[in-house]
């Protein structure tokens, strides 16, 4: 065989295929069984390759997720660092980080994901996100009194979500053209009161 001719190593034939069928098997099972219980053995399976694959072409669970559902940033880039700042601070620290993310080029991207996967029939990934992938990551720290800690995080979406809503998905003016400055300011006393504060009633 001559050098010319020779086989280069690289990505397999097919590839553009594989990592579609890949993506389409995660995206229907993540649906069905949520991150946590989706294994990327399974997805692997379902899509007929070896699990190493799916590795190489998306890395962890989490950044295949992302790309299952099309997000333009691996949620736990912004989740991470999160991890280091003081309990007493996550109220303010969210809306400071996740305003200025959500109005940039990314964002953008971001938004219009979130608007396909709200007005399709893929809420049950949202779902499986918000309760797996950001209540995991933050719910044990907050869960004081012990069992609050995951109500307490959805509480905290509910409002985010709001924001996400009124500001990007409809519209709502004045609000949509507030700053990420303005609208942070506003809400994190009330996120900082459904993380750390009395739940009344509950």
């Amino acid at each position: 065989m001559s050098a010319g001719s020779a086989k280069r190593p690289g990505r397999p034939r097919g590839s553009s295929d594989t990592r579609e069928r890949i993506l389409t098997r995660a995206r229907e099972l993540f649906a069905r069984n949520g991150i946590d219980k989706t294994s990327i053995r399974s997805i692997a399976a379902a899509a007929g390759v070896d699990s190493a694959l799916v590795h190489h072409y998306f890395g962890t669970k989490q950044q295949l997720f992302a790309a299952a559902i099309q997000l333009p940033i691996d949620p736990m880039t912004v989740l991470v660092p999160l991890r280091d700042t003081p309990i007493e601070d996550l109220g303010h620290v969210l809306p400071a980080t996740l305003l200025p993310l959500w109005d940039s080029e990314m964002g953008a991207g971001l938004i219009a994901t979130i608007r396909s996967l709200l007005t399709g029939s893929d809420v049950s990934l949202v779902r499986s996100f918000l309760q797996e992938v950001i209540t995991a990551e933050v719910a044990p720290r907050v869960d004081n009194p012990p069992g609050t800690g995951r109500l307490r995080v959805q509480f905290v979406a509910s409002q985010l979500v709001g924001v996400v809503m009124a500001r990007y998905i409809i519209g709502l003016e004045p609000f949509a053209s507030l700053t990420p400055e303005q609208i942070s300011a506003t809400i994190a006393p009330t996120l900082q009161r459904y993380l750390t504060g009395e739940l009344p009633g509950l």
